[in-house]
């Protein structure tokens, strides 16, 4: 880093997180003043409009690609419509030990005798909650389940290259040619095309006119500047708000800034939390890179700059906060963007360029949370690819994480996706796989596997509350064979899943009729052609997916039952339950036998995998083809995030050995410390998951340091990858990191307030997780060798 990017690295990292009611007061105001004045789409143009035209810009001391989402760096906006949070949520937020943001008096205020007035009972959140039957509620409330957009907009959406070959101005001739084209004489949903086109077409003008005021504000800061350099840069600044996104970016700088605006424009719209993100970047800013290095306009060193300069906007940005409980238990600033590098070109070739190599060298220069980043490592990547990225891996923080991009085109393509369409997708937020600029494709929350056994073993009983939340299926007694037990669990997860979907769709209608996104519309082929707003089906591809959670708990625990219980009969399955319930309380050496004495998943051991590919299956079935409201279908994934943590403290103790409350796997990894055949091991028995068949799955393992520590480390793990991903294994990632540095920092938090690992499908800072997942993280099996 140079002088200018240490200095903005370091603003960056001491800003202190900070509620702005800016957004949410100017959001109160044109609603207050112009409620049912338009339709619905239109109404949502013209309040962008209104943020775009009215809210605090900002042009930060030696900046090069200027904008932020508040008035500020790090001050996060809040957005009412969608959740309004209460005052004491924002004291929460104030007050909590970590990942905390200062909410001020004035804030307080704001919320007090303004926002809250006009939000309360009319916030999305609140209506999908009225909505929403009892069945569904008791569900959620006690764990079966999460729901991601009760608190935030449909998210995971990445950008493909069309902003560098069109502005605005293009996509408004576009939107009018589609005016023109409508038929209102045969076409019964001409008018609401037609509204929803026009809301396209005004959330063009805002974006533009949002970038013509930080062009204003350039000049202004060049007229007052007396150093001559500095004057000059902003000079250029000025120039590159006023011609992009308006038009196609002509130079590297100016494809920085236009996709900049176009981030801002969509997490400012509506897109309060989750995963907008630039997608295949070194490919598209490659031709810019190229042409100007050949021209002499730019150098090597100017272009590392200039993407310095634009991972610090990445982490001005931490994630909006959530509301009610939640507000108490999130744990992360992260707002989930994801870079993706390499892959693959649309003929099929290697996309990794020059641009790549220079990415990796920023992300591991930079060290920083945000954004996140990832690998497509294909068949046809280099080695050099690979082993580049290796060693930005062993530095230790988490970062990039690497997906097998040959399995991620034929996820697409099983999905129904065109083969050109599939290459240029990729993966965003955490592991989920997406046509990139052509698909709204949406996480709609966690789903608690080992939940349903547990229910299975008390006949629908949550054991941890005494409520029937599940169907009778049998008491333990009844069941005389593994099969009778496990088409128990089977019928409990279809039970559940059925709750689940017939939400997600009611929900799902919610978003399309009263919160369309008309400037993420634009982006995302086919809306404008279709008329569609994004969140109603107008992209090319709608797939929604639920994610599952436990693979590696409730996979051990069954072993334990068919083994020791119908197998080997060393006690009944009516006595396994008692002592699940007094969560072995007077019986350790019967916990410690099904701990250790139990054949489990990660060892490559084929008693324990076929039963991890009978609960795979049989989550599968139940989801995969189910249609949503969109005209596309439900799929599953694999991943928790930090839900693990959270379903284990409702969950009771399992049949494996696991004591109540603890966290349960993650992701698709071994339950921690049970893997104990090596990272080999871990992944032939995670090869045998049928990855194709999901949107995602996410594979976390940890190194001691050590062993990445020469080039025949490098080459083991590069082995190591290369291997899993024949097997059609999704992604991996790693910690590199050894447990006495982890219980170091948990100790003594003041020492390693720099200590970054991976969590789940993100990094972050270790001492600001929760104490639950810093011992989950500890637990984790280190392996030391291969």
């Amino acid at each position: 880093m140079n002088a200018r990017t240490k200095r903005l690295r370091q603003e960056s990292l001491a800003a202190e997180p900070a509620i702005s009611a800016e957004r949410a007061l100017l959001l109160t105001e044109f609603y207050r003043d112009n409620e049912g004045r338009w339709s619905v789409p239109v109404m949502r143009a013209k309040s962008f409009l209104y943020l775009c035209e009215k809210k605090t810009i900002y042009i930060g001391d030696g900046e090069l690609v200027v904008g932020e989402r508040g008035a500020a760096p790090k001050l996060v906006s809040t957005y009412p419509e969608l959740t309004c949070h209460s005052v004491e949520d924002l004291r929460i937020l104030n007050s909590r030990e970590l990942t905390a943001y200062r909410v001020d008096d004035a804030c307080l205020k704001a919320y007090q005798e303004t926002v809250i007035p006009y939000w309360e009972s009319r916030s999305l959140r609140d209506k999908i909650f009225a909505a929403l039957p009892e069945e569904w509620h008791q569900a959620y409330r006690y764990g079966i389940f999460t729901e991601f957009m009760e608190q935030r907009a449909p998210g995971h959406t990445v950008l493909d290259d069309k902003i560098y070959r069109k502005g605005l101005l293009d996509f408004k001739k576009e939107i009018a040619q589609a005016i023109e084209a409508l038929d209102f004489a045969r076409d019964a949903n001409a008018w609401a095309r037609r509204e929803q086109l026009v809301a396209m077409d005004i959330s063009c003008d805002a974006v533009i006119l949002f970038a013509e005021r930080h062009a204003k504000l350039a000049e202004s800061m060049a007229a007052a500047c007396t150093d001559p350099a500095r004057k000059q840069e902003l000079l250029k600044i000025a120039a590159n708000c006023r011609w992009v996104p308006a038009h196609a970016p002509s130079d590297f700088w100016e494809a920085l800034q236009s996709y900049w605006f176009c981030h801002l424009a969509v997490i400012t719209e509506l897109n309060g939390w989750d995963a907008f993100s630039p997608g295949h970047l070194d490919q598209h800013l490659f031709p810019f890179y190229q042409a100007e290095l050949g021209k002499g306009t730019l150098t090597r060193e100017q272009a590392r700059e200039l993407l310095e300069c634009f991972f610090v906007k990445f982490n001005n940005h931490p994630s909006p906060p959530k509301v009610g409980v939640t507000a108490a238990e999130s744990g992360t600033y992260t707002d989930f963007a994801n870079i993706n590098l390499g892959g693959l070109l649309p003929d099929g070739s290697d996309g990794s360029n020059e641009v790549s190599h220079l990415l990796l060298d920023v992300i591991d220069e930079m060290h920083l949370l945000q954004p996140s980043s990832n690998v497509q490592l294909s068949r046809k990547s280099p080695d050099a690819f690979l082993k580049h990225t290796l060693q930005v891996v062993r530095s230790g923080y988490g970062f990039p994480s690497i997906f097998n991009a040959d399995a991620v085109v034929e996820e697409q393509l099983r999905q129904g996706k065109s083969l050109v369409d599939a290459r240029a997708g990729g993966c965003s937020g955490c592991v989920e796989v997406g046509a990139f600029g052509k698909e709204a494709y949406i996480l709609t929350g966690y789903f608690n596997l080992v939940k349903m056994l547990e229910l299975a073993l008390h006949d629908g009983v949550d054991p941890l509350t005494g409520v029937q939340l599940g169907p009778p299926t049998g008491s333990a007694a009844s069941f005389q064979s593994f099969e009778e037990l496990f088409e128990a669990f089977r019928a409990q997860l279809a039970h559940f899943l059925d709750i689940k979907i017939r939400g997600n769709r009611l929900i799902e209608m919610i978003y399309a009729a009263q919160m369309p996104a008309p400037f993420l519309s634009v982006l995302t082929d086919d809306c404008i052609s279709r008329g569609v707003d994004y969140n109603a089906g107008g992209a090319r591809y709608n797939n929604s997916f639920i994610q599952g959670v436990g693979i590696g708990s409730i996979t051990d625990a069954l072993s334990a039952i068919k083994d020791h219980v119908f197998e080997r009969n060393t006690l009944s399955l009516p006595e396994l339950v008692a002592k699940l319930d007094a969560d072995f309380a007077g019986d350790e050496p019967l916990r410690q036998r099904l701990w250790n004495k139990t054949r489990k998943y990660g060892n490559d051991d084929d008693y324990a995998d076929d039963l991890m590919r009978m609960v795979f299956d049989a989550f599968f079935h139940e989801v995969d083809g189910r249609p949503n409201t969109k005209d596309g279908v439900y799929r599953i994934e694999m991943l928790p995030t930090t839900c693990h943590v959270y379903f284990g403290s409702v969950t009771g103790a399992t049949p494996d050995g696991r004591k109540r409350g603890t966290p349960l796997s993650e992701g698709i990894s071994p339950v921690q410390g049970a893997d104990r055949g090596g990272p080999t091991a871990v992944i032939r028995s995670a090869g045998k998951m049928d990855h194709i068949r999901s949107g995602g799955t996410l594979l976390n393992m940890k190194f001691s340091p050590t062993l990445l520590s020469d080039a025949s480390g490098l080459d083991g793990v590069a082995s190591l990858v290369r291997s899993y991903f024949k097997m059609d294994g999704h992604h991996v990632q790693f910690n590199v990191v050894n447990v006495e540095t982890l219980k170091q920092a948990q100790a003594n938090p003041s020492e390693h307030r720099d200590l970054i690992v991976r969590v789940a499908g993100y990094s972050d800072y270790f001492c600001d997780l929760s104490p639950e997942l810093q011992d989950e993280i500890i637990t984790r099996t280190e392996h030391t060798s291969f």
